[in-house]
């Protein structure tokens, strides 16, 4: 059975001054481990992960300032705190440990009370220290949470002024995850579809319609087609979407998530050719993030019934998609939506009304 008593880690290549250590230590509530040199601690403490690490300093091989070094260049070591417990009191060998990063020296001869004293305070700051931690991702995870329940619920109301799109939100966010992360493996993307990019992206594309709350009834659920004035309202609401994005920016300050939503919404009406709104943005003017939602929201829109045509078979969606390539739709994002048009149609189903 694991043990949930801290685990004292000790250093030394003389196996006396483990024991003298292990002698003015056994009292406390505490688990312990050794290794005889530097190269071996490295090894062991990897795996042993304890919760304080007592170094000497002068053993053959690497000495304790290099093993601490070592120990403070990885992630899963460096927050480890280290007494040196060493023989070496010059001023200089003191400056070197803290320099290496111990968080305490203690010269040889000591008492066992202040050896005890010394780690008992250092194991106390550890175990506050995990426990902050524990409590700040315990709340981060809530605060995640919340943010995407929040996000989810605007994107509803958008839905819910226009009940025919369904589960559109769903189905558009998970295409344009697909469509990025097979973007991210193209030379000229990878830089802007980093891993946390595209969760960027997943969780900024449920607002990409928000500024329909915008538009009047009469006009968004007009069952026939627009007027050409109607059209022109209905086409506001890119700016829409994007002003109120605008306005939470420059109430919370500068936000990835934010950055992504605006792009999005002001963008996923914009096409390759120039002819899109509101814009009228043309090529890479159009932001990356609006050339994939382009795709995603028109092949949606397409094998599903509207007010205005009935639902298009996956095929005929991808045929009159394929007439739009290179003047509604970016060419090479085009091109890689049809090599994932299988997981598109995968993903219609499983989010299907």
């Amino acid at each position: 059975m694991e043990s949930n008593r801290p685990l004292v880690f000790i250093v030394d290549d003389v196996a006396e001054n483990i024991q003298i250590a292990l002698s003015h230590l056994s009292q406390l509530n505490c688990d312990f481990a050794y290794a005889t040199s530097g190269e071996q601690a490295l090894e062991r403490i990897w795996t042993a992960r304890p919760q304080l690490i007592l170094m000497d300093v002068v053993m053959p091989g690497m000495d304790g300032y290099e093993t601490v070094k070592a120990l403070k260049q990885e992630k899963i070591t460096a927050s480890i705190p280290v007494i040196f417990l060493t023989a070496r009191n010059e001023p200089e060998d003191i400056a070197m440990g803290f320099d290496s990063g111990g968080v305490d020296y203690i010269t040889k001869p000591f008492s066992g009370q202040e050896l005890r004293a010394r780690v008992t305070t250092r194991l106390e700051i550890a175990a506050y220290r995990d426990n902050l931690e524990e409590q700040v991702t315990a709340r981060t995870g809530e605060i995640e949470l919340l943010k995407d329940v929040v996000i989810e619920a605007m994107g509803e109301l958008a839905e819910y002024r226009d009940p025919e799109t369904g589960s559109h939100i769903k189905r558009t966010q998970h295409y344009v995850q697909a469509l990025a992360r097979r973007l991210s493996s193209y030379e000229q993307f990878q830089d802007r579809l980093h891993p946390e990019h595209i969760a960027l992206l997943f969780k900024s594309a449920p607002l990409h319609d928000i500024g329909k709350v915008a538009i009047r009834d009469s006009i968004l659920l007009k069952p026939g087609k627009l007027t050409s004035d109607e059209f022109e309202t209905m086409k506001l609401h890119t700016t829409y979407g994007e002003n109120v994005i605008k306005k939470l920016e420059k109430k919370v300050g500068e936000s990835s998530f934010l950055h992504y939503s605006k792009e999005i919404a002001g963008s996923h009406h914009e096409r390759f050719d120039g002819t899109g709104y509101p814009r009228g943005l043309m090529g890479n003017e159009i932001p990356l993030s609006g050339r994939i939602m382009a795709i995603a929201d028109v092949y949606d829109a397409l094998i599903n019934v509207r007010v205005y045509k009935e639902a298009y078979s996956h095929d005929k969606a991808l045929a009159i998609m394929a007439e739009a390539r290179g003047s509604h739709f970016d060419p090479v994002i085009f091109d890689a939506f049809i090599e994932l048009s299988p997981d598109f149609q995968a993903i219609a189903r499983r989010f299907q009304d």
